[in-house]
This record gives structure tokens, sequence and C-alpha cells, in this order.
């Protein structure tokens, strides 16, 4: 089953990045739970996670945002695979929410060896793999850009702090005026 996960996930991001230059003809925007995503982002990857001993960590998530839920539980696939191909003995994968104004930020957090800081800034340029990308073979260049893509297509601020005690992506979902009418 990892296998077919693995083939699975190599295929869809081969397909993706295919058609990355008009995803827009894909769009479904609507109403997504965040918890919802993040747990089909999970189980779509559940063998890789377990495979890999990764202890996940789930907060609860009240927050709804709207965007493509195809999209972004893509993304999130990206990232957990990210998490586990950079992972340490222990590793730990946790998923949080937050609230700031006009915006609910999702992060994923990892407890992996890191992006060096000399890295951090091109991590989401097309092909980059980076210091870490030579020691891990497995390395493409290519998650991370499309992540980037998606996000920039479906209005998503996406962003990364690193350190040696692991790595940060947060996706910054807008919430409009009449949004935030509709979810208070």
């Amino acid at each position: 089953m990892l296998e077919l996960e693995k083939t699975n996930r190599f295929t869809e991001q081969a397909l993706y990045y295919a058609r990355s230059e008009h995803t827009e003809k894909d769009y479904s925007v609507r109403e997504m739970a965040l918890s919802q995503v993040v747990h089909q982002a999970i189980a779509d990857n559940r063998y890789l996670l377990l495979q890999n001993g990764v202890r996940l960590e789930v907060e609860e998530m009240q927050d709804t945002v709207y965007s493509d839920e195809k999209w972004v539980r893509f993304i999130l696939k990206q990232l957990i695979a990210n998490a586990v191909k950079y992972r340490t003995r222990q590793p730990v994968l946790r998923f949080s929410a937050r609230r700031q104004q006009d915006h609910v930020t999702l992060v994923v957090e990892d407890n992996g060896i890191g992006i060096p800081p000399s890295d951090l800034p091109r991590i989401f340029e097309k092909g980059f793999t980076g210091q870490n990308g030579r020691i891990v073979q497995q390395s493409t260049g290519i998650g991370l850009y499309l992540c980037k893509r998606l996000c920039e297509k479906l209005g998503i601020g996406i962003s990364a702090d690193s350190s040696e005690r692991g790595t940060a992506i947060s996706l910054s979902f807008y919430i409009n005026c009449l949004i935030q009418e509709v979810q208070s």
C-alpha cells in the first residue's frame, strides 16, 4: 500500500504540474471546513505516515474558509510528504489553525531537519532542492513550487519558517467582510 500511495503521489504531482498553467479552468471554490480537508489529506497519506512512525498532533479546528478543497488537499499532501522526507528519528507533524482579523492561518509544522537559512528564500522556486535536496535523493524541487503557484492562483498566502528544530509552513486564507459576517 505504501508503494501505491507513493506512485499516486508522484502521478498526481506530474498531472498537477502539467495542468498548473491552466488550473483556473478547474476551480470549484466553496465553503470548506479546515478540519475536514486536513483529515482527508492525512488519510490520503496514512501508510506513508504509519510506515515512518510519524506522530500526528491535530488541534481542534472550527474555522471554515472559502477555497477549492481538491487543490488545498493537494497542497497539504505535498507538505505532509516533505515533512516525512525530511524527518528526524521521532517525527512529529502538527496541524493548527488560528484566526487573525481578516485571515485564518493553517500551520503545518514538523520537527524535521529544517531548512538552512540560506535556502529558505528560494524554497518555492521551480527546481530548487537546496542543501537538503542533495542529501535526500528523492527531491525534485517541484512540490513547493506547485504549492506556491496554486496558492497564488487561489489567493492563499503561503510562507515558511524554519530552524534546526523543524519547519512550519503557513497557509493564510483571506476572509472578506461578507464571509466574516456569515461566520460570526
